[in-house]
């Protein structure tokens, strides 16, 4: 596919849609994702609701994964296992973290820069994108791990132009991104009780020491609304840095189809999956690393199949404060500039 018949579709996506789509579709761009049309008419409530519990995984700031675990190594001694009870303790104290740690996100304190590429079958993308209190800003520098044409170069930039000319499109677009923040936040808040946890062991993940866990779904959890009735069809395990009290990796699978307000809105098929990969870039700062989904469902009468890979590289902080309009000089004056030296 040319680059000119791409760009379209990328400026269709958020940069930070989890921001579990993609947010599966999500991921950078500063259009906002809100004006999504089924056909040639507006998507109904009911149905953007639904389409939302699709995306879930995608709009957990640390996300949920599903079972491709990667490549750990067993710790050179085996520590006491721990109780039912201290096992669900430190699972509510670092899922009790990270909504906090959702809470912070909309206006962040310690901003990133990073980079991130987003691969399908179909497309690869690779954007900058710079955090900012008035949201994300996003600018594309690679189509299949090629650097822009002349002429998408062009679009890139008017796109830029456009952004800069009417903060209207910058405020739509963070108003999306607390939105989805809230539904992330309500997600977090009933984790403890919508699954029941068993401690799996001490590992290693990256340079730290981790305890895993397993769950599956609590039979005594009720769930409140549409989006967290995906939880009771889900099963898998969650990894935790005890020393800081942060999730590195929670993965889980469909045990079986679940559908979506009794199948009128949607389904969901059993087998699907996420993984998501969560990590300190610096300065105790937390932000995914990796997500990767394959989930098949349909919204309505319409087939849904997302199949993506995405890797978030290159964190360097920039200044608090900074506005988008300032982000956006900073993106066009280094769109490479991220810090190589990053995680």
């Amino acid at each position: 596919m040319g680059q000119n018949k791409a760009l379209p579709e990328l400026y269709a996506n958020r940069p930070h849609c989890f921001n579990l789509g993609n947010r599966i579709g999500t991921v950078a761009s500063n259009k906002s994702c809100r004006t999504a049309t089924l056909r040639k008419g507006p998507i109904p409530a009911k149905l953007m609701v639904m389409r939302r519990s699709l995306i879930l995984f995608l709009l957990l700031p640390w996300a949920v994964l599903f079972p491709v675990p990667a490549k750990t190594q067993t710790a050179p001694s085996t520590p006491p296992a721990l109780t039912s009870v201290q096992a669900q303790a430190l699972v509510e104290r670092a899922l009790a973290t990270e909504s906090r740690a959702a809470q912070e996100f909309s206006h962040p304190s310690h901003p990133m820069r990073y980079r991130l590429r987003k691969s399908s079958p179909r497309l690869t993308s690779t954007k900058e994108i710079v955090e900012t209190g008035d949201g994300d800003v996003a600018r594309l520098v690679e189509i299949n791990d090629q650097p822009l044409s002349h002429a998408g170069e062009q679009a890139e930039q008017a796109r830029l132009d456009a952004l800069l000319n009417n903060p209207g499109l910058q405020q739509h677009r963070k108003q999306g991104e607390d939105n989805d923040t809230a539904r992330a936040i309500k997600v977090l808040r009933v984790l403890p009780t919508a699954f029941l946890y068993q401690f799996a062991g001490t590992g290693t993940a990256g340079a730290g020491t981790v305890e895993k866990f397993t769950f599956k779904p609590n039979p005594q959890f009720s769930p409140p609304d549409l989006e967290t009735e995906v939880l009771t069809a889900m099963a898998g395990e969650v990894w935790i840095d005890a020393a800081q009290e942060r999730v590195v990796r929670l993965a889980g699978s469909l045990q079986q189809d679940k559908d979506i307000g009794w199948g009128i809105l949607g389904e969901l098929n059993k087998g699907g999956w996420v993984q998501i990969d969560q990590a300190d870039v610096g300065g105790h700062q937390w932000r995914i690393v990796h997500l990767q989904l394959k989930m098949t469902g349909r919204m309505l009468w319409k087939t849904k199949n997302s199949d993506s890979v995405q890797d978030y590289t290159r964190f360097s902080p920039v200044p608090a404060g900074l506005s988008y309009k300032q982000a956006i000089q900073l993106l066009r004056a280094s769109p490479g500039g991220s810090a190589k030296g990053g995680r």
